[in-house]
């Protein structure tokens, strides 16, 4: 996360570090999300720094439940049908090939990582690695996965949020899939 002003300066570039900055925002916030916003991530987009609490309240209420939540942060819910209507696979078709492409480069999610490898901090993270090791790739990476299902997610967020940090999140994502798509 941004722990410095130049750090949280880059997000308004393409820098691999802006990717790794974005995506680490994704994650379930926690207190280095915090620091990060008091030490001025987002200040300018922001009035007010949103409380942590506040933080959790909302990623848990778009992404997690309980129940419905609007917005599922994984590709595979917007790739992968199900076998009748309406079903959703998680960990389907999309999640394997995601999954292909860290395999290539040596890599999965960090053991810490309790999530899914189609979340799209994961995928944001992957970019960011591309970004900064293999430029070539990032655009087939990008076109595709991140192109294919964030543009959809983002809407949603931007539809179903409470919270101005979320809309700004979103909105600098989709900034940054039409730089690097």
């Amino acid at each position: 996360m941004a722990s410095n002003e130049k750090e949280m300066k880059d997000t308004g570039n393409q820098t691999p570090n802006a990717i790794a900055i974005i995506a680490r925002c994704w994650w379930y916030p926690d207190a280095q999300l915090e620091e990060a916003l008091d030490n001025g991530l987002f200040k300018e987009e922001l009035s007010t720094t949103p409380t942590i609490d506040d933080l959790q309240k909302e990623y848990t209420r778009l992404f997690i439940g309980p129940g419905d939540h609007p917005c599922s942060p994984y590709e595979s819910v917007y790739r992968d049908q199900g076998s009748s209507e309406g079903a959703v696979h998680v960990h389907g078709e999309s999640t394997r090939s995601v999954v292909d492409w860290y395999r290539q480069y040596e890599l999965m999610p960090d053991s810490t990582w309790k999530d899914l490898p189609d979340h799209i901090a994961v995928e944001l993270e992957f970019a960011g690695h591309l970004r900064r090791n293999d430029p070539d790739a990032l655009s087939a990476f990008m076109n595709e996965h991140p192109q294919q299902w964030m543009p959809e997610f983002l809407t949603a967020v931007e539809n179903h949020t409470e919270m101005p940090y979320y809309s700004h999140l979103a909105a600098t994502t989709k900034q940054l899939l039409i730089s690097n798509g």
